[in-house]
């Protein structure tokens, strides 16, 4: 099997099922013809995920994590010994759509180079930053909306024109900024596991700085190369996220704990990798030409 896709969801009914149609095979490029899995894990959903509403062509297995960790670094090691595909896409926050040729890019990367860390750049739903707009009254009814208006599914690429790069503090973003993380990383199942997968240490809810860990040491280890997509994105949908979608304050509180644990652990505060970058891509439509519009927000 050539890839393997893992979701993590948490308290996400309305969330998922427009995750996994963005892994559908009528969906993304070369869904057709793609060998994948997707191994969606309810990591201890207050709720169980209900599947009655899930696409129907996504070769997706459900795994229930029960009384599962607050973090989803267990999730995603237990799934990754499940996978069967030579290629690992971590969606570690699965309230994420994907654009349609996500697959396509990304696995030429894995033709192109012998080790590759393969990224996607990490968009918010919406006409800003959710941590910001969600305070200006962004929630789930005017996502729907927009989703409605680009006429999502079919036009995937339409995402562009909704939402809003993860500026990471930068004045502009371009698609050569370099990232710190991303909710749609790809690498070889032997180079996740060579890595020590993901550090189950990182144990506060959500995961803290898990995600942004993984990716660095992914990038860092000998023979990996980075490469950033270049036209395709991965775009948060507004749940309730652990930090994403809280009030300012304790978001900052979260994240100051979320830096602690990280220099605890790692002796150190730096959270970029500084390896070379390789950028693989295309810019389907005018909308996704991210360097030409301005800051919103």
């Amino acid at each position: 099997m050539q890839l393997s896709v893992i979701v993590i969801a948490y308290a996400m009914q309305r969330e998922i099922p427009r995750t996994l149609q963005a892994l559908a095979r009528s969906y993304q490029t070369i869904g057709a013809e793609l060998d994948y899995e997707v191994i969606l894990v309810d990591n201890g959903s207050p709720e169980p995920l209900r599947t009655d509403a899930l696409p129907d062509d996504v070769p997706v297995q459900l795994l229930r994590i029960e009384g599962a960790a607050a973090s989803p670094a267990q999730a995603l090691n237990r799934a990754a010994e499940l996978a069967q595909g030579d290629v690992l896409c971590l969606m570690i926050d699965g309230a994420h759509l994907l654009t349609p040729g996500v697959f396509e890019w990304a696995l030429r990367a894995f033709a192109a180079f012998p080790c590759p860390v393969v990224a996607a750049r990490y968009f918010y739903m919406g006409p800003g930053e959710q941590p910001e707009t969600v305070l200006q009254g962004y929630n789930q009814a005017a996502e729907d909306a927009l989703l409605q208006q680009i006429d999502w599914p079919r036009e995937g690429y339409r995402l562009f024109e909704v939402g809003t790069p993860l500026s990471g503090g930068a004045a502009n973003i371009t698609w050569f900024n370099r990232m710190f993380e991303s909710n749609c990383l790809f690498m070889t199942r032997e180079h996740y596991f060579a890595v020590g997968g993901s550090d189950e240490r990182f144990d506060l809810p959500g995961g803290g700085f898990l995600n942004l860990d993984l990716y660095k040491r992914a990038l860092d280890a000998a023979g990996a190369v980075s490469v950033q997509l270049v036209g395709e994105g991965s775009f948060h949908q507004v749940h309730g996220g652990t930090t994403t979608n809280s009030e300012r304050l304790a978001r900052e509180a979260k994240l100051a704990d979320y830096r602690r644990q990280y220099e605890t652990l790692r002796g150190h505060s730096q959270l970029l990798s500084d390896k070379p970058l390789q950028f693989l891509g295309h810019l389907p439509t005018q909308a996704s030409k991210i360097h030409l519009r301005k800051r919103r927000g």
